[in-house]
Protein backbone atom coordinates (compact mmCIF):
# COMPACT_ATOMS: atom_id res chain seq x y z
CA UNK A 1 0.00 0.00 0.00
CA UNK A 2 1.08 3.84 -0.54
CA UNK A 3 1.58 6.31 1.62
CA UNK A 4 0.71 10.37 0.00
CA UNK A 5 4.09 10.80 -0.24
CA UNK A 6 7.11 9.33 2.50
CA UNK A 7 8.81 5.96 2.09
CA UNK A 8 5.79 3.14 0.57
CA UNK A 9 3.71 2.71 3.10
CA UNK A 10 3.98 -0.89 4.97
CA UNK A 11 1.27 -3.50 6.22
CA UNK A 12 2.21 -5.68 8.70
CA UNK A 13 4.42 -7.33 6.78
CA UNK A 14 6.36 -4.41 4.24
CA UNK A 15 7.54 -1.87 6.42
CA UNK A 16 9.19 0.37 3.39
CA UNK A 17 9.13 3.28 4.84
CA UNK A 18 11.37 5.62 7.54
CA UNK A 19 12.85 4.73 10.83
CA UNK A 20 11.58 7.47 12.98
CA UNK A 21 8.35 8.05 14.70
CA UNK A 22 5.99 11.00 16.05
CA UNK A 23 5.48 12.60 18.91
CA UNK A 24 2.92 11.51 21.14
CA UNK A 25 0.51 14.03 22.80
CA UNK A 26 1.15 15.54 26.36
CA UNK A 27 -1.32 16.97 28.92
CA UNK A 28 1.82 18.47 30.52
CA UNK A 29 5.39 19.52 30.34
CA UNK A 30 7.66 16.73 30.96
CA UNK A 31 10.12 18.36 34.06
CA UNK A 32 13.63 19.27 32.63
CA UNK A 33 17.01 17.23 32.78
CA UNK A 34 19.46 19.25 34.52
CA UNK A 35 22.26 17.68 32.25
CA UNK A 36 23.09 15.61 29.06
CA UNK A 37 22.83 11.67 29.82
CA UNK A 38 26.16 10.24 29.26
CA UNK A 39 27.00 6.95 28.47
CA UNK A 40 26.39 5.29 31.08
CA UNK A 41 22.88 5.98 32.09
CA UNK A 42 20.24 3.24 32.31
CA UNK A 43 18.46 3.20 28.89
CA UNK A 44 14.70 3.43 29.08
CA UNK A 45 14.61 5.87 31.53
CA UNK A 46 13.98 9.67 31.36
CA UNK A 47 17.75 9.75 32.92
CA UNK A 48 17.18 11.63 36.23
CA UNK A 49 13.16 12.12 35.71
CA UNK A 50 11.75 8.95 36.45
CA UNK A 51 10.95 5.23 35.61
CA UNK A 52 10.35 4.64 31.89
CA UNK A 53 6.92 2.67 31.95
CA UNK A 54 6.29 1.10 28.61
CA UNK A 55 2.95 2.04 26.77
CA UNK A 56 -0.20 -0.04 28.23
CA UNK A 57 -1.78 -2.87 26.19
CA UNK A 58 -5.25 -2.37 24.29
CA UNK A 59 -6.99 -3.79 26.22
CA UNK A 60 -6.34 -2.07 29.48
CA UNK A 61 -6.70 2.09 27.86
CA UNK A 62 -9.93 2.50 25.56
CA UNK A 63 -7.94 5.07 24.12
CA UNK A 64 -6.09 2.27 22.22
CA UNK A 65 -7.42 0.21 18.90
CA UNK A 66 -6.23 -2.64 17.50
CA UNK A 67 -4.87 -2.01 14.03
CA UNK A 68 -6.58 -4.29 11.72
CA UNK A 69 -5.23 -5.51 7.92
CA UNK A 70 -7.48 -3.58 6.19
CA UNK A 71 -7.31 0.12 6.08
CA UNK A 72 -8.51 2.68 3.69
CA UNK A 73 -6.56 5.91 2.74
CA UNK A 74 -8.02 9.26 2.77
CA UNK A 75 -7.24 13.02 3.00
CA UNK A 76 -8.53 14.54 5.77
CA UNK A 77 -7.69 16.93 8.68
CA UNK A 78 -5.82 15.07 11.61
CA UNK A 79 -4.86 17.18 14.81
CA UNK A 80 -1.81 16.69 17.38
CA UNK A 81 -3.50 14.05 18.82
CA UNK A 82 -4.45 11.67 16.70
CA UNK A 83 -1.91 11.79 14.63
CA UNK A 84 0.37 10.80 17.38
CA UNK A 85 -1.33 8.14 19.13
CA UNK A 86 -2.07 6.65 15.75
CA UNK A 87 1.50 6.73 14.63
CA UNK A 88 2.52 5.65 17.78
CA UNK A 89 0.94 2.80 17.44
CA UNK A 90 1.51 2.20 14.15
CA UNK A 91 5.07 2.06 14.95
CA UNK A 92 4.91 0.19 17.92
CA UNK A 93 3.44 -2.74 15.93
CA UNK A 94 5.29 -2.15 12.82
CA UNK A 95 8.59 -1.66 14.38
CA UNK A 96 10.10 -6.05 14.00
CA UNK A 97 9.26 -6.06 10.32
CA UNK A 98 11.23 -2.57 9.69
CA UNK A 99 14.22 -3.60 11.43
CA UNK A 100 13.96 -7.22 10.15
CA UNK A 101 13.93 -5.74 6.03
CA UNK A 102 15.63 -2.73 6.60
CA UNK A 103 18.18 -3.57 9.14
CA UNK A 104 20.65 -4.41 6.52
CA UNK A 105 20.49 -1.10 4.73
CA UNK A 106 20.55 0.96 7.61
CA UNK A 107 23.03 -1.17 9.25
CA UNK A 108 23.94 -1.28 13.57
CA UNK A 109 26.18 1.81 13.48
CA UNK A 110 25.42 3.24 10.15
CA UNK A 111 24.20 7.52 9.92
CA UNK A 112 22.60 7.00 6.65
CA UNK A 113 20.03 10.11 5.68
CA UNK A 114 18.42 8.50 3.04
CA UNK A 115 16.57 6.11 0.49
CA UNK A 116 19.32 7.63 -1.95
CA UNK A 117 22.07 6.06 0.62
CA UNK A 118 23.62 9.67 1.33
CA UNK A 119 26.12 8.79 4.03
CA UNK A 120 26.63 11.21 6.76
CA UNK A 121 30.65 9.88 6.50
CA UNK A 122 30.87 11.62 3.27
CA UNK A 123 28.14 14.29 3.40
CA UNK A 124 29.67 16.44 6.44
CA UNK A 125 26.25 17.60 7.29
CA UNK A 126 27.03 17.75 10.93
CA UNK A 127 30.19 19.31 10.27
CA UNK A 128 34.05 17.27 10.69
CA UNK A 129 34.02 13.92 11.95
CA UNK A 130 36.56 13.99 14.00
CA UNK A 131 35.14 17.71 15.81
CA UNK A 132 32.22 15.36 16.92
CA UNK A 133 33.86 13.89 20.23
CA UNK A 134 32.70 15.16 23.29
CA UNK A 135 29.83 17.06 21.64
CA UNK A 136 26.15 16.49 23.00
CA UNK A 137 24.16 15.11 20.18
CA UNK A 138 20.07 14.77 19.94
CA UNK A 139 18.86 12.10 17.84
CA UNK A 140 14.69 12.87 17.20
CA UNK A 141 12.86 9.61 16.02
CA UNK A 142 16.00 8.06 16.23
CA UNK A 143 14.18 4.07 15.16
CA UNK A 144 16.66 1.76 16.76
CA UNK A 145 19.76 4.71 16.72
CA UNK A 146 22.03 3.18 14.35
CA UNK A 147 23.28 6.98 13.72
CA UNK A 148 23.18 7.36 17.31
CA UNK A 149 25.88 4.43 17.27
CA UNK A 150 28.05 6.29 14.30
CA UNK A 151 28.05 9.16 16.59
CA UNK A 152 29.31 7.65 20.04
CA UNK A 153 32.08 5.68 17.93
CA UNK A 154 33.20 9.25 16.98
CA UNK A 155 33.39 10.61 20.28
CA UNK A 156 30.24 12.31 20.39
CA UNK A 157 27.83 11.84 23.62
CA UNK A 158 24.34 10.78 21.93
CA UNK A 159 20.95 10.79 23.51
CA UNK A 160 18.42 8.71 21.35
CA UNK A 161 14.46 10.09 21.63
CA UNK A 162 11.83 8.55 19.68
CA UNK A 163 8.42 8.20 20.77
CA UNK A 164 7.99 4.04 19.69
CA UNK A 165 9.03 1.56 22.54
CA UNK A 166 9.06 -1.07 20.09
CA UNK A 167 11.92 0.71 18.19
CA UNK A 168 13.52 1.64 20.92
CA UNK A 169 13.61 -1.79 22.30
CA UNK A 170 15.58 -3.10 18.88
CA UNK A 171 18.13 -0.23 20.09
CA UNK A 172 18.73 -2.22 22.67
CA UNK A 173 18.59 -5.62 21.23
CA UNK A 174 21.77 -4.12 18.75
CA UNK A 175 23.50 -3.05 21.71
CA UNK A 176 23.39 -5.92 23.56
CA UNK A 177 24.56 -8.21 20.89
CA UNK A 178 27.15 -5.80 20.28
CA UNK A 179 28.68 -5.48 24.02
CA UNK A 180 28.19 -9.34 23.94
CA UNK A 181 30.84 -9.94 20.67
CA UNK A 182 32.78 -7.28 22.67
CA UNK A 183 32.05 -4.27 19.85
CA UNK A 184 30.63 -2.09 22.37
CA UNK A 185 31.34 -0.48 25.58
CA UNK A 186 27.94 0.58 26.61
CA UNK A 187 24.52 0.49 25.36
CA UNK A 188 23.46 4.07 23.67
CA UNK A 189 20.97 6.05 26.12
CA UNK A 190 17.42 5.97 25.33
CA UNK A 191 14.57 8.69 25.94
CA UNK A 192 10.79 7.95 24.57
CA UNK A 193 9.48 10.84 24.57
CA UNK A 194 7.15 13.42 22.84
CA UNK A 195 9.32 15.64 20.00
CA UNK A 196 6.70 18.77 20.46
CA UNK A 197 7.92 18.26 24.20
CA UNK A 198 11.17 17.41 24.93
CA UNK A 199 12.27 16.49 28.09
CA UNK A 200 15.39 18.13 28.79
CA UNK A 201 16.80 21.50 29.94
CA UNK A 202 17.56 24.68 27.87
CA UNK A 203 20.80 25.06 25.81
CA UNK A 204 21.88 21.53 26.74
CA UNK A 205 23.03 19.90 23.29
CA UNK A 206 25.39 21.25 20.61
CA UNK A 207 23.71 19.32 17.89
CA UNK A 208 20.19 17.73 16.64
CA UNK A 209 19.67 15.58 13.55
CA UNK A 210 17.19 13.45 12.34
CA UNK A 211 17.06 11.09 9.49
CA UNK A 212 13.35 10.99 8.38
CA UNK A 213 12.10 10.55 12.10
CA UNK A 214 9.64 12.65 14.13
CA UNK A 215 8.85 15.60 11.33
CA UNK A 216 6.80 13.87 8.70
CA UNK A 217 4.36 12.00 11.07
CA UNK A 218 3.62 15.38 13.58
CA UNK A 219 0.86 17.75 13.08
CA UNK A 220 2.29 20.68 14.72
CA UNK A 221 6.04 20.63 13.25
CA UNK A 222 6.57 24.48 14.22
CA UNK A 223 6.48 22.88 17.77
CA UNK A 224 9.07 20.58 16.82
CA UNK A 225 11.17 23.44 15.76
CA UNK A 226 11.04 25.93 18.78
CA UNK A 227 11.76 23.10 21.32
CA UNK A 228 14.34 21.75 18.96
CA UNK A 229 15.71 25.92 19.05
CA UNK A 230 15.51 25.96 23.03
CA UNK A 231 17.04 22.74 23.79
CA UNK A 232 20.40 23.54 21.66
CA UNK A 233 23.19 25.95 22.76
CA UNK A 234 23.67 29.46 20.85
CA UNK A 235 25.53 28.22 17.31
CA UNK A 236 24.38 24.29 17.34
CA UNK A 237 23.23 22.81 14.56
CA UNK A 238 19.98 21.35 13.15
CA UNK A 239 19.84 19.18 10.41
CA UNK A 240 17.18 16.52 9.73
CA UNK A 241 15.96 14.82 6.47
CA UNK A 242 12.32 14.43 4.94
CA UNK A 243 10.45 13.26 2.11
CA UNK A 244 10.73 15.71 -0.50
CA UNK A 245 8.06 18.49 -0.49
CA UNK A 246 7.23 17.94 -4.36
CA UNK A 247 6.52 13.62 -4.18
CA UNK A 248 3.08 14.85 -2.67
CA UNK A 249 2.24 16.00 -5.79
CA UNK A 250 3.05 12.44 -7.20
CA UNK A 251 1.51 9.09 -6.68
CA UNK A 252 4.11 7.13 -4.37
CA UNK A 253 4.90 4.77 -7.09
CA UNK A 254 8.17 3.88 -8.25
CA UNK A 255 7.49 3.26 -12.26
CA UNK A 256 6.41 5.52 -14.32
CA UNK A 257 3.00 6.04 -13.08
CA UNK A 258 4.76 8.16 -10.31
CA UNK A 259 6.29 10.53 -12.93
CA UNK A 260 2.79 12.32 -13.52
CA UNK A 261 1.80 14.68 -11.14
CA UNK A 262 -1.86 13.95 -10.15
CA UNK A 263 -2.47 16.34 -7.10
CA UNK A 264 -1.56 19.99 -5.86
CA UNK A 265 2.09 20.58 -4.71
CA UNK A 266 -0.04 23.18 -2.01
CA UNK A 267 -2.53 20.50 -0.83
CA UNK A 268 -1.56 20.33 3.02
CA UNK A 269 -4.17 18.08 3.91
CA UNK A 270 -2.78 15.45 5.89
CA UNK A 271 -2.73 11.78 4.52
CA UNK A 272 -4.27 9.44 6.76
CA UNK A 273 -5.35 5.83 7.06
CA UNK A 274 -8.10 4.84 8.60
CA UNK A 275 -9.68 1.84 10.13
CA UNK A 276 -13.39 -0.13 9.09
CA UNK A 277 -14.40 2.28 12.03
CA UNK A 278 -13.07 5.61 10.92
CA UNK A 279 -9.68 5.93 13.16
CA UNK A 280 -6.93 6.96 12.12
CA UNK A 281 -4.29 4.23 12.27
CA UNK A 282 -1.41 6.37 10.15
CA UNK A 283 -0.77 9.79 9.94
CA UNK A 284 1.41 11.72 7.67
CA UNK A 285 1.40 15.55 7.28
CA UNK A 286 2.57 17.54 4.43
CA UNK A 287 4.35 21.09 3.75
CA UNK A 288 6.15 22.97 1.18
CA UNK A 289 9.16 24.25 0.96
CA UNK A 290 8.69 28.09 1.73
CA UNK A 291 6.34 26.40 4.80
CA UNK A 292 9.74 24.69 6.44
CA UNK A 293 11.51 27.42 5.77
CA UNK A 294 9.18 29.87 7.56
CA UNK A 295 8.93 27.57 10.48
CA UNK A 296 12.81 27.34 11.10
CA UNK A 297 13.23 31.23 10.54
CA UNK A 298 10.15 32.12 13.39
CA UNK A 299 11.80 29.37 15.44
CA UNK A 300 15.39 31.09 15.74
CA UNK A 301 16.86 28.99 12.67
CA UNK A 302 19.04 30.02 10.28
CA UNK A 303 18.76 28.06 7.12
CA UNK A 304 22.35 27.13 5.45
CA UNK A 305 22.12 24.43 3.25
CA UNK A 306 18.99 22.19 1.34
CA UNK A 307 20.40 19.33 0.62
CA UNK A 308 18.45 17.46 -2.16
CA UNK A 309 20.31 14.30 -2.78
CA UNK A 310 20.70 13.09 -6.56
CA UNK A 311 20.05 8.94 -7.39
CA UNK A 312 23.56 7.69 -7.11
CA UNK A 313 24.89 5.50 -10.10
CA UNK A 314 24.89 2.27 -9.40
CA UNK A 315 22.46 1.96 -6.92
CA UNK A 316 19.25 -0.41 -7.98
CA UNK A 317 17.32 -0.44 -4.83
CA UNK A 318 13.83 -0.09 -5.11
CA UNK A 319 12.34 1.49 -1.78
CA UNK A 320 8.58 1.97 -1.30
CA UNK A 321 8.22 5.21 -4.07
CA UNK A 322 12.50 5.51 -4.48
CA UNK A 323 13.47 3.77 -7.64
CA UNK A 324 16.40 4.80 -10.00
CA UNK A 325 13.84 5.71 -12.60
CA UNK A 326 12.05 8.37 -10.66
CA UNK A 327 15.42 9.21 -8.84
CA UNK A 328 16.65 10.49 -12.61
CA UNK A 329 14.27 12.84 -12.46
CA UNK A 330 12.48 13.58 -9.54
CA UNK A 331 14.29 14.80 -5.75
CA UNK A 332 13.27 12.20 -3.55
CA UNK A 333 14.29 13.76 -0.01
CA UNK A 334 15.25 17.31 0.99
CA UNK A 335 17.94 17.94 4.30
CA UNK A 336 17.80 21.12 5.69
CA UNK A 337 20.77 22.41 7.58
CA UNK A 338 19.80 24.76 9.90
CA UNK A 339 21.95 26.69 12.86
CA UNK A 340 20.70 28.04 15.86
CA UNK A 341 21.10 31.94 16.24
Amino acid sequence: MQDAAGWERPTQTDTNRSKGTSPTPADTRTPPVTAVPDATVTTLRYCAMSEYTAAPDAAEDDRIHTIGDETEAVRRSAGTGESSVANRHWWDGNADEYQDEHGAFLGDARFVWCPEGLDEEQARLLGDPAALRGLNVLEIGAGAAQCSRWLADRGARPVALDLSHRQLQHSLRIDQDLIARGQRRAPVPLVQADATVLPFADAVFDLACSAYGAVPFAADTARIMREVHRVLRPGGRWVFSVTHPVRWAFPDEPGPEGLTAVSSYFDRTPYVEEDDQGRAVYVEHHRTLGDRVRELTAAGFRLVDLVEPEWPEGLTQVWGGWSPLRGQHLPGTAIFVCVRD
